[in-house]
């Protein structure tokens, strides 16, 4: 799995399924509208995160309300992307 990171993370609507979306970039939404995606929805992430501590955080502050097909997505990216990686005292100290 990569350590890529996102600050932006939503979903969107292409030829009828529901899918999560990863961006660092704003702009993302107007690509996804020009390419013919509907119901896109993004959300800026508190700090840049892995894909599956966004997804993570998607589910703690109840991204997909009472949508069944963005519940489903989340169920699924959070299968595919596993338990968000915990970030060793090391590490925070080395950047600091």
């Amino acid at each position: 799995m990569t350590d890529k990171t996102f600050k932006f993370v939503g979903s969107s609507v292409f030829n009828g399924k529901t899918k999560l979306r990863f961006a660092n970039d704003i702009m993302r939404i107007k690509v996804l509208d020009k390419n013919g995606h509907q119901d896109v929805n993004f959300k800026e992430l508190p700090e840049a995160m892995d894909k599956a501590s966004a997804v993570a955080h998607l589910s703690t502050i109840g991204f997909a309300g009472e949508n069944a097909d963005i519940k489903a997505a989340l169920k699924k990216a959070a299968k595919k992307y596993g338990a968000p990686k915990e970030v060793s005292v090391e590490a925070e100290q080395s950047v600091a």
